[in-house]
């Protein structure tokens, strides 16, 4: 049978037409996920803060004090399990009880931006005297006039670790405890021949690298370079510690997530989670 060219024009329209739909629905839904999968990820440190206190709703739009959902304790109980990293070492039952603690109805917790007990993590590269070097810059808010701002409270590179690095077994250092009967004259000896001036010091001293730092970017001998990533340090509530990461990956559970949570027992054991956290162990 022989068909008009009419006939074969509208069944090869009708043909491609069908296709162009079939892709076009299929491409739809694949915009949707991925635009569910936009909604979901926390893109933003101050998005975290919002859902972390129930200051959005799950669409992302903005609540207002005075609005129904607004830290809503059903809100916050959906949204705070979905802001730790479900891919990572997390104990969840440590998870469940801090979720608890902050969302319990009769005395909840919240997160806010202008707490100085939060800390930046800046992982920075530098170049001190022509060599490329990296280290880390700590950071916290602190009230300036009306506003805040984040100022510089600790650095940590390990060239100047090296160089200012002292071992208190060695006891060949030593100014004679005579020396001021000779007007210390032996500082000639002690500050000539040896370049480990800091065995002279205090059993107790612990160098400053944040002056230090200072004083050489002043110098002109340390230079900035880049920021490589940054995360954050929260010691926001009493008895517990968790660090915030950015995880840029694709899903439902992405941007910035609570990477580890501890609960802290004791001021001693805040002491050592301190230092480690600001690179002092």
């Amino acid at each position: 049978m022989r068909y008009s060219p009419c006939l074969l024009l509208f069944f090869g329209l009708h043909f491609t037409l069908c296709n162009v739909g079939k892709a076009q629905v299929g491409l739809t839904d694949e915009m949707k996920e991925t635009e569910r999968m936009l909604a979901a990820s926390t893109k933003q440190v101050n998005q975290f803060f919002l859902r972390f206190n129930g200051e959005e709703t799950g669409k992302g739009a903005r609540l207002q004090a005075g609005d129904r959902q607004f830290r809503a304790t059903g809100l916050r109980r959906n949204f705070i399990p979905n802001l730790f990293n479900q891919s990572g070492n997390i104990d969840l039952e440590l998870a469940k009880r801090f979720t608890k603690l902050v969302t319990d109805k009769r005395a909840p917790l919240f997160l806010d931006r202008r707490h100085d007990n939060w800390i930046a993590e800046v992982n920075v590269t530098f170049t001190y005297q022509k060599e490329t070097i990296s280290g880390l810059l700590f950071l916290r808010l602190e009230q300036q006039g009306k506003g805040y701002a984040w100022i510089l409270e600790d650095v940590s590179f390990d060239i100047f670790k090296e160089r200012l690095s002292k071992n208190p077994e060695d006891h060949s250092y030593f100014i004679h405890p005579m020396s001021h009967e000779l007007d210390f004259m032996t500082f000639r000896k002690a500050f000539q021949k040896d370049k480990n001036v800091n065995q002279y010091t205090s059993k107790s001293f612990t160098p400053d690298f944040l002056t230090l730092f200072l004083y050489e970017m002043e110098s002109g001998r340390l230079n900035f370079e880049t920021v490589k990533d940054v995360k954050f340090h929260f010691f926001v509530f009493d008895d517990w510690y968790f660090s915030l990461v950015n995880f840029n990956r694709p899903g439902f559970n992405s941007g910035w997530l609570i990477e580890n949570i501890f609960e802290i027992k004791n001021e001693s054991q805040k002491s050592q989670m301190k230092d480690y956290v600001y690179d002092k162990n």
